[in-house]
């Protein structure tokens, strides 16, 4: 069979999750650098493959949508067709496009394997059973200059990230912990920078507010590419399990994600300098600061 020239590749919804698809996308770029991609994507972190430099269109997949309209998504993804497929949400709807062949991710594997290796065993038939590399973004020359125009205000280039949000309240450290962190560590850094979206304002406001350190607040602020060529820029990010992680772990930014209730065996950061920590009895309220600036200090130390 030759090789692929248009090829259909199926992200998941969630930010982590997508960003953790990034190294299958990432290897087949690199094994068929002739081929044209078009991405499956979520409005939720479809932006994060917005400038993928071999992409043609992405293709946003709705959930909870009528039944008419997803006869009408399926049928516009039937008009091409496929050299190959690619399918790591595994919801069929590989099998109703036309295509000369189809991959999909492995349903049935070990609980400690983590998500990269099982969306890279989609693939191994194409390049073997190997190592996945890194996460990947790509950022456009014009997000990097509009953040280093945000970043312009804070002195020095020492620079703490936090994401002290998540999607839900059990996977949350506590606003207070967070400030005490900060203030643990502030001889080491010359700024602090928050991320995250418009509902974590509250909760760095009132962080913000028991800080020595210049702070710049971010949330809701920034798209998700913003965010991550912020955090490119930063010394090391401490946050909840969410999708910052992912994306600091894309970047290569030091990174230490505190778990409460979740299993980062599966849903850690992929990435070389990626940490976790997990809550005695997956309780993050009683994650001591003591333990987290531990881990912090051994991360830089190794920065």
């Amino acid at each position: 069979m030759p090789d692929p020239r248009h090829i259909l590749f199926v992200t998941l919804s969630n930010i982590g999750d997508a960003v953790m698809t990034t190294p299958v996308l990432a290897a087949l770029r690199a094994r068929y650098p002739q081929a044209r991609f078009d991405i499956v994507a979520d409005a939720r972190s479809a932006a994060l493959f917005e400038h993928f430099d071999a992409l043609d269109e992405i293709i946003l997949k709705h959930k909870n949508v009528r039944w008419r309209d997803q006869l009408v998504f399926v049928a516009r993804l039937r008009r091409k067709r496929y050299d190959l497929i690619v399918d790591l949400r595994t919801d069929g709807l590989g099998w109703l496009l036309r295509a000369k062949r189809r991959l999909h991710k492995v349903k049935h594997h070990p609980p400690e394997r983590h998500s990269v290796v099982r969306h890279f065993m989609a693939i191994a038939p194409l390049l073997g059973h190997i190592r996945p590399p890194p996460a990947e973004l790509w950022i456009a020359p014009a997000i990097h200059a509009r953040v280093a125009a945000w970043l312009q205000v804070l002195p020095g280039k020492r620079w703490l990230a936090l994401g002290p949000g998540a999607n839900w309240e059990g996977k949350i450290w506590p606003a207070r912990h967070f400030a005490a962190l900060a203030q643990h560590c502030a001889g080491q850094f010359d700024a602090v920078i928050f991320l995250g979206s418009a509902a974590d304002t509250a909760r760095v406001a009132d962080i913000v507010r028991t800080l020595s350190l210049p702070c710049l607040d971010l949330t809701g602020k920034s798209g998700l590419l913003e965010a991550a060529a912020v955090l490119q820029r930063a010394t090391v990010f401490v946050g909840n399990d969410s999708g910052l992680g992912h994306l600091a772990g894309a970047v290569g930014t030091p990174t230490l994600t505190v778990f409460g209730p979740g299993e980062p065996l599966r849903y850690h950061p992929w990435g070389a300098r990626a940490r976790w920590l997990t809550a005695p009895g997956n309780d993050l309220a009683r994650l001591e600061v003591a333990r987290v600036a531990e881990q912090l200090d051994d991360l830089l130390s190794l920065s």
